[in-house]
């Protein structure tokens, strides 16, 4: 176990990655139960108002990730420097992407139905890193070998097909399959041989005139969604909590049409 610790994490300079991860992971669930603990009124933990202004905890989270990262380009990849950084690095990423929903609409959607995004960038996040730290490089050219890595234009070659097979992946509205196909080599193709998301860029432009392609995407789709849909607001809310239907925009728009008693 310990040659294996030196030659996997320690010897390649992953142990600051290791650690960035952990904390990261750790930021985001102890986080998360407390803000939890605050909605449901239990626990001592209050939300920090000074003076009347709520402070969220993006604000913190901003401050480590940008002392966390000028300590981690001050340093090299091994040494206490680097390990102590990658930490402040990963706890403030976590407080800052646990309220990334809130950063994308400008606004408190936390609990609202909006605020699963951060849910979903987090695990994204994590599973990226993850993939990273087990081995896996961008672009997919981590299983060269030493000689094929001497050839450069090989490697690019490589790199450079497996970035257009995921641009054209998210072009096809599939943006989780585009950030794995950056990791894992042939994801981004099936995203790119596979139909497109109805209302993708991909299919406004060349579904318009092919109904049954546009019918073939838009039933594809649905089986998809219908399929993975309840699996996946059901780990989110394990998560992260179940939203609050009484801030779901849909939600306050039926009420307001909701004719007077």
């Amino acid at each position: 176990m310990g040659h294996w610790w030196y030659r996997n994490i320690v010897e390649p300079g992953k142990l600051p990655l290791l650690l960035a991860l952990l904390s990261f992971v750790m930021s985001f669930l102890v986080t998360r139960v407390i803000t939890r603990l605050i909605r449901a009124g239990r626990g001592p933990f209050k939300n920090v108002t000074p003076g009347g202004l709520h402070i969220h905890h993006v604000v913190p989270g901003v401050i480590l990730v940008i002392i966390g990262g000028f300590g981690a380009v001050g340093s090299g990849r091994h040494g206490f420097g680097a390990c102590a950084s990658a930490v402040i690095f990963g706890l403030g990423a976590g407080l800052v992407l646990d309220e990334f929903a809130l950063i994308l609409h400008l606004d408190d959607v936390y609990w609202s139905e909006q605020g699963r995004k951060s849910v979903e960038i987090v695990v994204v996040t994590a599973a990226l890193v993850a993939l990273v730290l087990g081995g896996f490089v961008p672009f997919g050219v981590n299983d060269l070998s030493a000689e094929e890595r001497q050839s450069r234009s090989l490697v690019i070659m490589n790199a450079a097909t497996n970035f257009f097979l995921a641009l054209i992946a998210l072009w096809k509205g599939k943006a989780r399959t585009a950030l794995f196909g950056l990791v894992v080599p042939f994801v981004a193709l099936v995203g790119a041989i596979r139909l497109a998301r109805p209302g993708s860029p991909y299919a406004n432009k060349f579904y318009a005139n092919r109904p049954r392609a546009r019918a073939r995407a838009g039933l594809r789709a649905f089986h998809h969604d219908r399929r993975w849909a309840g699996p996946r607001r059901r780990f989110e809310n394990f998560i992260g909590g179940t939203p609050d239907p009484e801030l779901d925009p849909d939600h306050v728009v039926s009420l307001e049409k909701r004719p007077p008693q």
